[in-house]
C-alpha cells in the first residue's frame, strides 16, 4: 500500500509525544516523596493519555535497574531494587522492632480487615492494649476505617498504603497464603484440620455494615480536640 504523503511525520510526532509523556510521568513520580496516583498523573498529561499503559512501559524500562518503579495500591513510586537492599545502609535510621503482640495484631488486621478491636481479641484469645494499636498507627501502617453498624458502633480498623509500600505489596491480595507461610516456616507444628488463611479484602471502600468516620467520632476517639483542632 503506497504511503500517503504526511504519514511519516504523523508517526514521528506520535512517537515524540509518547516519549515526552514518559519523561513527564517519570519526573512527577521521582519528584514526589509519596506514591503518586494515576489520577494525579492524568491531570498533567494530554487528555485521553493511557496512563496505565504508560506506567507499565516505564516499569518495564526500570525493571533491570538498581531503582525500580513499583505499584502500591493504585499509586506509583520509585524504590530500591529488592535484591540490592543489602547495600543500603540504614544504621542512622533504624526502625524500632515491633513486639510479638504488635506483629500479631498487624497480621490479624491485614488479613481480616475491616476488623474491630473486639474481633482482634477474639482471634488472639487475649486482650489487646491501646498501646499496641498506637504503635501500629504511629508507624503509619494501620488506620481507622469506619464504624460498624452494630450496637456500640465499634470502630473498624484496616491497613494503609504505607503498609503496602513498606512490605513491598502492590495490593492486599499479594499477602502470602497458607502454602507460602508454610514454606517460610511461619506456620509450623500441628495445624488444625479446619485452619485456613483468610483472603484479604482488596478495597478501601467501606462495607455495607460500616459508616464513615466523622469529626465527632474523631473527637470521641481522642484524635481531635472539641472544635476540630488536631490533638497535640
Amino acid at each position: 500500500m503506497p504511503m500517503v504523503e504526511g504519514d511519516a511525520p504523523a508517526v514521528a510526532t506520535d512517537s515524540r509525544s509518547h516519549a515526552e509523556a514518559l519523561r513527564i510521568v517519570e519526573a512527577l513520580v521521582f519528584a514526589s516523596a509519596e506514591p503518586v496516583s494515576e489520577g494525579f498523573l492524568a491531570e498533567r498529561l494530554p487528555r485521553d493519555t493511557d496512563v496505565g499503559s504508560l506506567m507499565q512501559r516505564l516499569q518495564a524500562d526500570y525493571a533491570p535497574r538498581g531503582v525500580n518503579l513499583v505499584k502500591v495500591g493504585d499509586h506509583w513510586a520509585f524504590r530500591t531494587a529488592a535484591d540490592l537492599s543489602f547495600a543500603i545502609r540504614k544504621d542512622d535510621n533504624e526502625v524500632r522492632k515491633l513486639s510479638r503482640a504488635a506483629l500479631e495484631v498487624l497480621a490479624i488486621i491485614a488479613y481480616h480487615q475491616p476488623v474491630t478491636r473486639a474481633e482482634i481479641e477474639d482471634v488472639r484469645g487475649v486482650q489487646t492494649s491501646r498501646g499496641t494499636l498506637d504503635v501500629l498507627m504511629e508507624a503509619g501502617w494501620v488506620r481507622f476505617r469506619g464504624r460498624r453498624r452494630t450496637p456500640g458502633r465499634p470502630v473498624t480498623l484496616g491497613t494503609t498504603r504505607d503498609f503496602l509500600d513498606h512490605f513491598g505489596l502492590e495490593e492486599l491480595r499479594d499477602l502470602p497464603g497458607m502454602e507460602e507461610l508454610k514454606g517460610a516456616g511461619l506456620l509450623s507444628g500441628r495445624i488444625p484440620p479446619n485452619f485456613n488463611v483468610p483472603i484479604p479484602m482488596g478495597s478501601d471502600e467501606l462495607n455495607d455494615d460500616e459508616d464513615p468516620i466523622t469529626q465527632l467520632d474523631l473527637e470521641e476517639l481522642g484524635l481531635l480536640t472539641p472544635g476540630g483542632e488536631p490533638e497535640e
